[in-house]
């Protein structure tokens, strides 16, 4: 199962390469990303801890011990990662110690590991980056998104992370390559009671390897201990306020930051805003309006009524669902990866013709060009390997979210669903449903809190065309962070994201705020 409801990540780039090999959308139980107990889990063998804390137990938190506060950074050259060349340059890579339990902060303690590029010019301070997922690797991405933010290094050392149980920090495998293979064939969109439970139960099958693989540290990788870390870097960095950029997810990181130290609230940026007034229903409700409008301005700019388009294309996901069709490889295109390469191209209106291209073939019986777009997005390379940017973000995602909708209220939701999108509807009210289904540690919360009452003020950022993240989303984190805190820039374009997506008015806007901090009028709009 591929969870698009969760695909947070920004991209700066037309590359499709580069967008899907990081949206965190791959799957947790049918076609894609990451292989079961490999990796930093191999070996532990602890029990699945309980969460000790709740998100709001940090707003006034205890002194911290000087092994944490007072710990220097050993900076050195970074290391390859899997599937990608060590960076070069002015990279340097570092590793910060940070309690694996919140509320022990005198306890065990954990690997996050860093990545930082020095400022060019009078610096500022730090800026950090988070692109989203959750389970995105900073450490990877920062450097190659570096020339799109070379002006903001003028003033400020750009850092980025592996949050924890994410790539280099204690990252979590769930599920080998073969296995994942092996369930590409599962109905993501069960008809019968025989595929809904062969869903379920493979769903609750991922939650157990991810158990084996993670022991102890499942209970504490919710974005409230992330941005515990955060302030703890901060701290570390020597930076009396936190400068952050968040993308997609990181808009809700960005937000929890500011709810629980709002004191040291320096100059946030958040792009691609994920709505924190929604639960996991409502994330998925409004995914679904997202895909299926970037979906409709895509048919317009093929010239196809979007009514009609939709229809057609849900047809083929239809006949996909009946009977999958092959492909040079040997696999089957599937309904549920086809689909997943109908999203891939949406994050980027210069990516759109690539989309055509793969219809098209598929309505001649070749689905070749849908299945390498979801393999991208899954993070599956040549060889047959899955990354493992879907376990991070399922192990972070299920440990935040408390809701558990069962499949009895899936079915009643499926026809709100429908209505919205003929194409993503019906896999969206279902992925409700097995996300977190038998999850082995409960959710932490139904909506993160953000009100951040005394912060200075944070620039939030909205896309009309965003398909990920739709745009309501921005408001509604600058209502919840609050009267003179959260200032609202709307952008009227395409695509997942808004700065460094070819809108000087974003770019120019942004760049002022961080670099001089000359806040914009709340509600300034870039068309």
């Amino acid at each position: 199962m591929s969870r698009l409801m969760q695909s947070r990540l920004m991209q700066w780039t037309a590359v499709v390469a580069a967008a899907v090999l990081l949206a965190g959308c791959g799957s947790g139980s049918t076609g894609g990303g990451g292989d079961t107990g490999g990796g930093k889990g191999k070996g532990r063998s602890s029990p699945v801890a309980t969460p000790t804390t709740s998100p709001d137990d940090a707003v006034s938190p205890r002194p911290l011990p000087a092994s944490l506060t007072a710990q220097r950074l050993d900076w050195g050259r970074c290391k390859a990662g899997p599937g990608s060349p060590a960076p070069d340059g002015d990279w340097r890579c570092a590793t910060l110690r940070a309690p694996l339990d919140w509320s022990r902060p005198d306890g065990e303690t954990i690997g996050i590991a860093l990545i930082r590029a020095k400022a060019t010019g009078g610096r500022t301070g730090s800026l950090l980056f988070n692109f989203g997922g959750p389970g995105g690797s900073g450490v990877t991405t920062l450097p190659a998104y570096g020339s799109a933010v070379g002006t903001l290094r003028q003033r400020y050392d750009l850092v980025s992370w592996d949050p924890r149980g994410v790539g280099a920090s204690e990252g979590v495998r769930c599920r080998d390559d073969r296995r994942i293979q092996a369930t590409e064939g599962i109905d993501a969109t069960p008809d019968t009671p025989a595929e809904e439970r062969t869903y379920l139960e493979d769903a609750a099958d991922f939650g157990r390897g991810c158990a084996k693989a993670a022991g102890k540290l499942l209970a504490h990788v919710s974005t409230t201990d992330t941005a515990r870390d955060m302030d703890l870097l901060r701290q570390v960095l020597g930076d009396r306020t936190m400068h952050y950029f968040g993308i997609s997810y990181g808009t809700e990181l960005g937000g929890v930051y500011a709810h629980l130290f709002p004191r040291h609230v320096g100059r946030l940026v958040l792009d691609a805003v994920v709505d924190p007034s929604a639960d996991s229903v409502g994330h998925a409700l409004n995914q679904t309006l997202g895909f299926q409008r970037a979906l409709n301005d895509y048919l317009k700019s093929t010239g196809e009524d979007p009514a009609r388009g939709s229809r057609r294309i849900a047809d083929l996901l239809r006949r996909l669902d009946a009977k999958p069709l092959p492909t040079p490889s040997g696999r089957k295109l599937t309904q549920t990866l086809a689909l997943t390469g109908i999203v891939t191209p949406l994050y980027s209106k210069n990516s759109w013709p690539a989309l055509t291209d793969a219809l098209d073939a598929a309505e001649k019986g070749d689905g070749s060009g849908l299945l390498s777009l979801a393999d991208a997005y899954n993070e599956r390379d040549t060889s047959g390997h899955y990354g493992t940017t879907t376990h991070a973000q399922r192990v972070i995602s299920c440990l935040d979210d408390k809701q558990r909708p069962t499949p009895e209220q899936t079915k009643e939701l499926l026809p709100r669903f429908e209505r919205i999108s003929p194409v993503f509807g019906e896999y969206m009210a279902w992925d409700t449903a097995g996300w977190c289904h038998d999850w082995p540690v409960p959710g932490q919360y139904d909506t993160p809190q953000v009100s951040a009452p005394g912060a200075a003020p944070i620039l939030v950022i909205g896309n009309t065309g965003d398909p990920a993240t739709p745009y309501e989303g921005a408001k509604k984190m600058a209502d919840e962070l609050g009267k003179g805190v959260g200032v609202e820039l709307t952008w009227k374009g395409e695509g997942h994201g808004a700065y460094g997506s070819g809108s000087d008015c974003v770019d120019s806007t942004v760049n002022a705020y961080l670099l001089y901090g000359s806040v914009p009028r709340n509600g300034k709009v870039c068309s």
